[in-house]
């Protein structure tokens, strides 16, 4: 995993592994953001496997899928209220961690 501050409480990486999960919760997050649809890339863990992992690890895990089909606004939206609703440090993932910083920045830049 190669871990990126984005700010002090939320943090990205590339994708995960369900054998990241214990040392994700180690390391103190409280969540994990699954920004990766299933199936988008060859040998990617389906985020069912992910969520049992991080229930597991006793953290949380969200899906907010960004590609495909999905809406960038509408997710920004929803990212947006997992960052009001979820207490401690989050890591959001996807292949690389480059739509999870930006969508990030998407969240702050509408408000609300």
């Amino acid at each position: 995993m190669h871990i990126r501050p984005v700010t002090h409480n939320y943090h990205v990486t590339g994708q995960l592994k369900p054998t990241d999960l214990g040392k994700v919760a180690e390391a103190g997050y409280a969540a994990v953001i699954c920004m990766r649809p299933d199936g988008e890339g060859w040998g990617q863990p389906k985020f069912s496997a992910i969520e049992d992992a991080a229930k597991a690890a006793n953290i949380k895990a969200y899906y907010l899928p960004v590609g495909g089909s999905a809406v960038p606004m509408e997710q920004a939206r929803k990212l947006r209220g997992l960052l009001k609703e979820t207490e401690g440090p989050i890591l959001a993932f996807c292949a690389s961690g480059a739509r999870c910083a930006g969508l990030y920045q998407m969240a702050e830049q509408i408000g609300g």
